[in-house]
């Protein structure tokens, strides 16, 4: 029979603020791109990645194409990336009409396996993508290294892992180019959006143009544009509406950040040691988690799942293995670790409208067997 009170598998945080910042913003003349998207980019830049170029935009895939489009990715470029990911850090690469090189993941931790990324680089790549799969930071030194004995950037896919540190340092401040995720079941909703980090801050003016058609917009508005555009852009602009979520989510991101945290570690506590599962990125030191998901490897997949239905509980595998989307046909490559986890992983509940004793529900059905 299943639970009354249902325990879904993602549940948006839109913080105390958010309703009085909103309010705000609607009341003014600026609902579009403006004010409130400059003060959300200059205060993400101060707490997530300091020194360095932020660059708003509608949505993490946007922020990663133009990642992609200022990395000078262009038409049989070669990139190394993961072949597990969501689709969006990958479809963009498609526009670009690179090939895709797909890299096998490291089974304890599904992020790309350095090892793998090492003997896929040749002098036809043009970048390297990691992503920091669930919330945990890939292996970035190793990642690092390759790209610069290669002389090749580093784009991270870090959609999942907003307040996550590797080595002690923060994860927007790693790489060439880095893209944070605020779509709506992200640790800092603004509906849909993105944050661009760039390593280097002269290319921001670039990707301010890009974002929105070619144009420059500071210019415009200051009366001194010269009325040309030289470059192909986009519509990637954030919005203030968007902003004001963003900037009350801010506000409290140290608390949700914990909080999650918490729902994680009481997970790593009651499934560790348990027969026919492993817990996916529990047992790093070196690195901070973010605790976006809580993933682990199961065998009969399909029978837990249904226990947990069975107990109100949702899960899912979430994210799937993109050589197999018809859009990448033609990609080759050997994934010894993706073969063999293929089946096994699933994603349980973890958000801010859960408890500690809801992560208990779940880890005692789960503890039952199935």
């Amino acid at each position: 029979m299943k639970d009354a009170n249902p325990l879904v598998l993602f549940h948006p945080h839109v913080p105390a603020m958010a309703s009085k910042r909103l309010l705000e913003t609607l009341q003014t003349r600026w609902i579009g791109q403006g004010p409130c998207v400059d003060e959300f980019e200059r205060r993400f830049a101060e707490r997530f990645a300091p020194g360095r170029g932020a660059v708003a935009v509608s949505s993490g895939t946007s922020g990663l194409h133009l990642a992609y489009v200022l990395a000078g990715i262009g038409e049989g470029d070669e990139v190394v990336t993961p072949v597990f990911t969501c689709i969006a850090t990958n479809i963009p690469l498609l526009y670009q009409r690179a090939k895709v090189v797909f890299a096998d993941v490291q089974r304890d931790t599904l992020n790309v396996d350095p090892a793998h990324v090492r003997r896929l680089v040749t002098e036809r790549t043009r970048a390297i993508v990691c992503v920091h799969y669930g919330g945990l930071p890939c292996d970035m030194d190793e990642i690092h290294t390759i790209g610069r004995e290669w002389g090749i950037p580093v784009i991270a896919d870090a959609a999942h892992a907003l307040g996550a540190t590797y080595r002690g340092k923060r994860i927007g401040a790693l790489s060439e180019f880095t893209v944070f995720s605020f779509q709506a079941i992200k640790h800092i909703t603004t509906g849909d959006g993105g944050m661009l980090v760039l390593s280097n801050p002269a290319l921001r003016p670039k990707a301010a143009r890009l974002r929105w058609f070619g144009i420059d917009r500071e210019g415009k508005q200051a009366g001194i544009w010269e009325n040309d555009i030289r470059e192909i852009g986009y519509k990637y602009q954030m919005t203030d509406v968007a902003a004001s979520l963003g900037l009350a989510g801010l506000e409290e991101f140290d608390a949700t950040l914990r909080y999650r945290q918490r729902l994680f570690a009481a997970y790593w506590d009651a499934l560790q040691g348990l027969a026919g599962l492993e817990f996916v990125g529990g047992r790093c030191t070196d690195r901070e988690h973010a605790a976006w998901t809580c993933t682990v490897l199961v065998e009969r997949r399909s029978d837990l799942q249904r226990k947990l239905r069975e107990a109100g509980i949702e899960s899912d595998p979430v994210h799937y293995r993109n050589d197999r989307y018809s859009v990448f046909r033609g990609t080759r490559g050997s994934f010894p670790n993706m073969d063999a986890i293929e089946e096994k992983y699933l994603v349980l509940p973890l958000h801010t409208k859960m408890s500690v004793e809801d992560v208990g529900r779940v880890c005692a059905a789960i503890r039952e067997g199935w």
